[in-house]
């Protein structure tokens, strides 16, 4: 079977830890897009789409958003399988109907997570898992239709909508993405100094356990796969008669 044709937009502003954290979790061909220059793909001949993470608001008027939005929300129309991670999360959920807004806290480092629902998507994952977090926006409102996945004390950290998903938490997280990033906000010094503590190799070892949804999302889109051929074979079956 040939290799699974994802499409990655790339929210994260030319970070390289995003561009090689989903290299390495997503094992298909993966065509790469600068979403941050507005930049998506021509077509919809993709088995499945990932929108990553991103230091931008959803509901900020950025002009690079406009064309992300239209191409994801025509996509999702044609049935395209998507993984959305934090701003990518926000960004589907925004685009499917839901709310996003400032949750008025900055949630990040190691967090527990529970998910509350027998989803495909958590597959193998304990009810109650750790996963690196960084984020101060959240779905408020979930998109209609929409059934919640995950959450903590903070917010949601997962839905499902049909053949979407959206993961509030980083899965792809290693400790070096984890400690840049904490280096980099603006934070006081003795909170600062209390996550980059909790950044070890023990918590990141029990935090891959999260790193599933992605195998997860692709056996998904494998199935969808086989659904659709089976489908398309009974249409023109029919059509034939």
């Amino acid at each position: 079977m040939r290799q699974l044709r994802i499409a990655v937009l790339n929210a994260a502003h030319r970070d390289e830890n995003t561009t090689r954290n989903f290299r390495r979790e997503l094992d298909a061909s993966l065509a790469e897009f600068d979403a941050t220059d507005g930049t998506v793909p021509d077509d919809f001949d993709y088995d499945g789409a990932v929108v990553t993470g991103s230091r931008a608001s959803v509901y900020w008027d950025d002009d690079w958003m406009q064309p992300v939005k239209a191409w994801v929300g025509e996509a999702i129309d044609r049935g395209v399988p998507f993984l959305g991670v934090c701003w990518g999360h926000q960004l589907l959920a925004d685009v499917l109907g839901g709310t996003v807004a400032d949750m008025g806290v900055y949630e990040v480092g190691y967090s527990e997570i529970e998910h509350t629902d027998d989803s495909r998507l958590f597959d193998g994952i304990d009810d109650t898992f750790l996963a690196f977090t960084s984020h101060s926006d959240e779905v408020a409102e979930l998109p209609p239709g929409a059934e919640p996945l995950a959450e903590n004390e903070y917010s949601n950290h997962g839905f499902r909508n049909d053949r979407v998903f959206g993961v509030q938490f980083h899965p792809e997280y290693d400790t070096k993405t984890a400690r840049e990033l904490v280096h980099r906000k603006e934070l006081s010094d003795e909170r600062r100094e209390t996550i980059l503590d909790e950044i070890t190799e023990e918590n990141y070892q029990r935090a891959c356990e999260a790193k599933l949804v992605f195998e997860n999302f692709l056996e998904f889109v494998r199935e969808t796969k086989r659904v659709d051929a089976a489908a398309d074979a009974s249409a023109s079956v029919g059509r034939s008669d």
